[in-house]
This record gives structure tokens, sequence and C-alpha cells, in this order.
């Protein structure tokens, strides 16, 4: 697009990703490949009530030259208890902060774990750095408008503008819903009586508009409905994929100042994340000595321990001893240089903690045991030397990425060693991790036959004939199964399951905990990463995963629970 006709300047403001997990269909691959084929220059991904998607977004988006919007779509309570809709925008890393701690409250301080529903009061204070769309028809200000309460609807809106103070826009859509016009009138209308901007929006759930039959049997496995109940309720239209800014500009040709303002609005939108920088947490180490120096003592000392066993308390010949020091001596050299000393330090501490305490630890395994420096500080019990280990397979001063060792605790202790974990270093510093199910070949068929009513024996036979093997995909199944082409072949029925099935296989499905992942901030964990609770109310998790979360900045460290240690 070229610069001179910048009224086709748009960008997308109201967006969600298959993170959404209740709704939307949007993969962050296809979605910044639209974008480049539109050449939009800038998008925002609002999924509801979470930041899962972006670390994605963000870094997928720079890639490809693209302004990412980091924004969330949430649901408020009012003062008078009505339930509102609001986007928020990032516009700098001070409201990236703010948004944070907001997403995490829903989670941390809800006591039933329903729907996360955060109370207006809980965003006083915290507005700073961010820019509020008024959620439309689905806000309080389009109810008291719908309901032609003019007064009200300025009242409600008055409220907002004294919480995000020339941060508030009253948002139009055109997504053929049945009370636009209505609304649409009466947004203008009080746009001009109180000088309030308006910005148009799609409220985007899915990129072409022919995946609207996709993203409604989405939306009925979540609600565990099927497409034919009377009752289902019709959230969503055909027209919410993503349009060009061409077509937006023309669907509110009427309105143009809708289109302009939300290109103003990325102009006001700039977060600069620093990714890929690890942040160690701080090992507590007595005052005015160095971190590499104690790693560099510990080690020495423990490796002396070492011999003693060894060498059953006689001399030892200086020979022997020799490679072994020569060892320590360089892989100290590279711990250090990296700034890993106190990764190692912190790895010791919970292993001695849990070796104290009666808690049994596994000897080590993976690259980590070609360290000595390992071996030396107890974190693991294999010598290197002895099975000629090699240690630049842990770590690599040319490929510089996090050490990660992975530590086995008997299933039953393994809880013990993350709650002292969390006692030393903060409990608002220490987490589990998230991880994100998707809709797996066999499970996708049977989800989909039943929202598409189709009866139970033929969703069972054909989930049973997809083979039972780890990362099976359904076009890999086909290529294994003749019986299953066959099958599909022969029926109409299992057509129309295959057919949507191919659609929605591999989307987020729902939300579990990593099964050994554990991260330590050396401050808040809010600033790296919003927070999530499980519906139990119990188990923090992070809601970045394991790659997103150390891309963020947080070092990961694996408590492995391991029945044959118990």
């Amino acid at each position: 697009m070229s610069e001179n006709s910048s009224n086709q300047f748009f960008a997308h403001l109201r967006l969600h990703t298959e993170f959404s997990i209740s709704d939307g269909l949007v993969t962050i691959s296809p979605l910044i490949n639209r974008l480049q084929k539109f050449r939009m220059p800038a998008a925002a991904i609002t999924d509801l009530a979470n930041l899962f998607g972006l670390i994605k977004f963000y870094s997928s988006a720079v890639k490809a030259g693209i302004k990412p919007v980091c924004g969330c779509d949430l649901l408020i309570k009012d003062e008078a208890g009505a339930h509102t809709r609001l986007v928020l925008l990032v516009k700098d890393h001070a409201g990236y902060l703010n948004l944070t701690n907001v997403i995490s409250d829903l989670y941390t301080d809800s006591p039933n774990h329903g729907e996360p529903v955060l109370a207006m009061s809980k965003l006083a204070g915290r507005t700073e750095g961010l820019i509020a769309l008024s959620g439309a028809q689905q806000s309080n200000i389009g109810t008291a408008l719908l309901a032609e309460d003019q007064t009200r609807a300025r009242q409600l809106l008055e409220q907002w503008l004294a919480l995000f103070p020339g941060s508030f826009y009253l948002e139009l859509q055109r997504v053929g819903k049945i009370d636009e016009h209505q609304y649409i009138d009466g947004a203008i209308t009080l746009a001009q009586e109180t000088q309030c901007p308006v910005v148009a929006t799609n409220d985007v759930r899915f990129i072409d508009q022919e995946d609207f039959d996709a993203h409604e049997v989405r939306v009925c496995i979540n609600e565990r409905r099927t497409l034919n109940d009377p009752r289902r309720p019709h959230n969503y239209t055909d027209q919410q994929y993503l349009k060009s800014a061409e077509e937006m500009t023309e669907l509110f040709a009427d309105i143009p100042e809708a289109i302009q303002n939300a290109w103003e609005i990325v102009k006001r939108c700039s977060l600069d994340l620093e990714l890929g920088k690890p942040h160690l947490p701080n090992y507590p180490i007595p005052e005015n000595i160095a971190l590499e120096d104690y790693l560099s003592a510990a080690s020495s000392k423990g490796l002396q321990k070492r011999f003693a066993v060894m060498f059953d308390d006689k001399k030892p010949d200086s020979s022997v001893v020799q490679p072994y020091l020569e060892r320590l001596a360089i892989e100290l050299k590279i711990i250090n240089q990296m700034g890993f000393a106190g990764y190692f330090l912190i790895v010791m501490e919970f292993i001695q903690w849990a070796k104290d305490n009666g808690i049994p630890v596994g000897p080590g395994r993976g690259s980590g045991a070609g360290s000595i420096v390992a071996y030396a500080l107890g974190i693991t019990d294999l010598d290197p030397l002895k099975y000629d280990l090699l240690f630049e397979r842990f770590l690599n001063p040319e490929r510089v990425s996090m050490p990660d060792f992975d530590v086995d605790f008997c299933m039953e202790g393994r809880d013990r060693v993350i709650q002292h974990v969390a006692e030393l270093y903060g409990k608002e510093a220490v987490s589990q991790i998230i991880t994100f199910g998707t809709m797996a070949a066999k499970a996708v068929v049977r989800d989909v036959a039943r929202v598409q009513g189709k009866p139970y024996a033929l969703a069972d036979k054909l989930s049973k004939m997809i083979p039972f093997e780890p990362g099976i995909t359904l076009k890999k199944a086909f290529d294994l199964e003749p019986q299953l082409v066959e099958f599909v072949e022969s029926d109409e029925d299992v057509q129309e399951i295959m057919e949507m099935a191919y659609k929605l296989e591999g989307v987020t499905r729902n939300v579990g905990r990593h099964a050994g992942g554990v991260v330590i901030a050396p401050t808040k964990l809010t600033d790296f990463t919003a927070l999530y609770c499980d519906e139990s109310g119990h188990g923090l998790v992070t809601q970045f995963d394991k790659t997103d979360v150390e891309t963020a900045g947080l070092v990961k460290f694996d408590f492995l629970g391991l029945r044959t240690l118990t």
C-alpha cells in the first residue's frame, strides 16, 4: 500500500487466536502470512482473558516486519454488578506490566474459578500505559444505548473516560448482528456529545470467511453442545473474518474516522520486549564474594570430597588427579564466562536439600552427566571422566543456550522440593509451567462427530481405525491405513466428519501443567509473564509455555517425579 493512501492504513485491533480456548480459530503462522499478503503493517491479538500466544505472535510479527500490538479481551464487572466487555491494548512497558498484573489477578484472586471476571475497581491505579476499547454492544454503554437510555450511557462513558483519560475509544462493529445499526447510531451521537473518539474493529475469530462453520464446531466442542441444539447461543457471524484494509474502509465509508483511529491507536502503541536474555534468580551467598568465586570454591571442595571416597582416603597419585583438576578448571571457565554460575548453585542447593530431607534423588541423566562441576557439587553421581562423557554436549560457548539439568525426584517428595524452592526465593517468584493440549487425530474425529450429531458407533469405529501411535495425524493415518481410506470413501457421514476434522486438527483445545518444569524469577514472576491458575484453584502456572517462558527471560528447572525412586 502506498503512503499517499494513508486513509487505507488499517489494523485489526480485536482478534481471538486459537489460544482464546473457548473460541477463535486463528493460528499465528497463517495470520502473519495473511497480514503480509494484505500488506497490513500492524495487528493486535486480544485473546480472551489471557496472554498465552503473546510471545509467539510478537516474535513472528517482528521477524515478518509487522508491528505487534499486545492486548487482551476482558470481562469486567462494573459497579452495578453488570458484566461488560473491554479490550485493553498496551502502549508501552508500563502498560505491559499493568496488563500482566491485571490478568494474573483474574486467576490468583478468583475464588470460584468459573469464567474469569475482573472487578472494575481492580483497574483503578493500573491503567497507565493502556488504551481501552469499549467492547461495542457487549459493553455496559452498549446495553444502555440499546435500551435507549442515553443519560445512563453518558454516565457510564464518563466513568470509563475518568479511568482511561485520553485513552478510551468507543468501539464500532459491523459484523451482521441484529442490533448493530441502533447501537452505532447511539454511539455516534454519544461520541459527538462527549468528544470521545470512535474506532472500528471486526472482532476477528477466523482468517477466511469459509472457516465460519469450522469455528461454530469449535465453539460447540468447547460448550459441549451439538450444532442443531435449539438452545445453542449464536454469538458469531460469518463476517468475523480477517478483512483487508480495503474491505474495512468500504464497510465504514460513512465513518472514516473509525478507520483512521484504528491506525492512530497503532501509532500510540510501541511495546519493546527484551527477549532471549536469561535472568537468573539470585542465589543467596555471603557478602563480598563473587558468585563465580563461590562456585569455584564449592566445586573444588566437592571434588576433594569425591576423591576421598574414590581413593578410600589414601593419597592418590597426582597423574590420576591431574585430569580431574584440569577438566574442572576448563568447565568453570566456560560456566563463569557464560554467566551460569548461579544456575549450578541453585540446582546444587535444592538437590542437597532433598537429600538432607530424605527425598530420593536420581543420579543424573542426559547431557548434564558430562559435567565434572555437576559431579563435584553433588548434582549428578556419575564420574564423567570414568565414562568419557563430554561437557560440550551440555554447555557449548559457541551455541549459547541455557544449561538444562533433568533432575529426578521421588514422586511423593517432588512437591516438597518445589515448596522449599518457593520458600527460599519467594512465593511470588516460583511457579510451574503451562502446557497447551491440542485437538489430536483420534479425539478430533470423535468431537466433530458428536457436535454434528452423528451416531456414536460411527465415530467410535472411525477413531479406532486411526493407528495408535504418538504424533499421529489424520493425513499420516490415511497413508498407513488402506481400510480407513475405504471406510471414508464408502460413507458420506464419515466424509463430513473428516472434512471438518481436518480443519480443526492441531488447534489448541485446553491447558494443562508441564510435567516437570519450574521457573524461578529474580523478581516477581509478573515482571516476566502473566500467571494462570487451573480450575481447582491450585497449581499456579505461567501463561507462557516452556519455550516462550525461556524466550521471555525466565530460567526453567526440571523437577521430574519418578515412580521408581519412590
